[in-house]
């Protein structure tokens, strides 16, 4: 397998789909992976060795659910011609389903292929433009660098482009949103010009882009940097009302109460036009697939 086969099974995984609810257990357990392909560890991961680290990165980068999967990618990216698990004998229960008492108790091991490890561990700069690629399809950009260093991948986050077609963002959507919120953060009312030029002003996807957000006022909003972070890791929600919620999983110290306890249950900003207030078919998808917290 050569660099760019590679990038296109990466595009390509077979990651579980209903509706558009997110599942990234595909793109975090090979992050996890690749990360020890560049620490110079062995091919093959023991189950029980990644068990635990791959269920706290879905907990903190995946949709906020009752009970996590990790055993799930671990046995089903063999599908996607990339991962393979030598011994599966006894990993599936009579029912078909896949046992994660199994795979801890009698420590199986899964890992890339060996062509495709082999690759990986003699080209840094593949392995860097696969890992960038997950990023890309599966989060957010304001997520990309805390997911690297969580798994521990000692790179920069910028992601660059790979030969893979993906749908084109309006380059029109940062302008039109900012507009419509007056170039101020629709939570803090945050603005700061140098010049003519907005600094630390963003325009978020509520839906994100990668998950059929679309790219109209309605689904955006303008946001400092700081609310847009929290926005996308799931700190904050919009409710139905348009109000600020809080997941009861935050917390801090210096800042914490001033810059985000203090907005729960405020209005957002209104925006110049009624055309433009968030959309509930947006927020509701961002309280069900990125809010960490239980929202009532």
């Amino acid at each position: 397998m050569n660099a760019q086969e590679l990038l296109n099974h990466i595009s390509a995984l077979n990651v579980w789909k209903k509706g558009d609810q997110r599942a990234p257990h595909k793109p975090l357990l090979l992050l996890l992976a690749m990360a020890r392909i560049h620490t110079n560890q062995p091919r093959l991961i023991p189950f029980d060795q990644i068990e635990a680290k791959l269920t706290q990165l879905l907990e903190d980068f995946g949709p906020f659910r009752t009970n996590y999967y990790p055993e799930l990618p671990f046995w089903h990216l063999q599908s996607d011609q990339i991962w393979e698990m030598p011994k599966t004998e006894g990993v599936l229960t009579q029912s078909g389903s896949i046992s994660k008492k199994y795979l801890r108790d009698n420590h199986v091991q899964a890992g890339f292929t060996q062509d495709v490890y082999d690759l990986l561990k003699a080209n840094p700069d593949v392995l860097e433009e696969a890992a960038r690629q997950l990023l890309a399809d599966h989060f957010q950009p304001t997520m990309y660098q805390d997911i690297l260093d969580e798994v521990g991948l000692d790179f920069e986050a910028e992601v660059q482009s790979v030969n893979i077609k993906r749908a084109k963002r309006d380059p029109t959507f940062r302008r039109r949103v900012l507009e419509a919120y007056d170039y101020r953060c629709a939570i803090c009312s945050f603005s700061v010009r140098m010049g003519n030029t907005p600094v630390a002003l963003e325009a978020a996807h509520i839906q994100w882009f990668n998950r059929g957000g679309p790219d109209i006022e309605s689904n955006g909003l303008a946001l400092c940097s700081l609310h847009h972070t929290l926005l996308d890791r799931g700190v904050l929600a919009i409710s139905p009302e348009r109000k600020i919620v809080v997941s009861e999983k935050a917390n801090g110290h210096d800042g914490f109460q001033e810059w985000v306890l203090n907005f729960d249950g405020k209005l957002l900003l209104q925006p110049r036009n009624n055309l433009y207030l968030p959309d509930v078919e947006f927020t509701d998808w961002h309280i069900r697939e990125v809010f960490q917290g239980k929202y009532r």
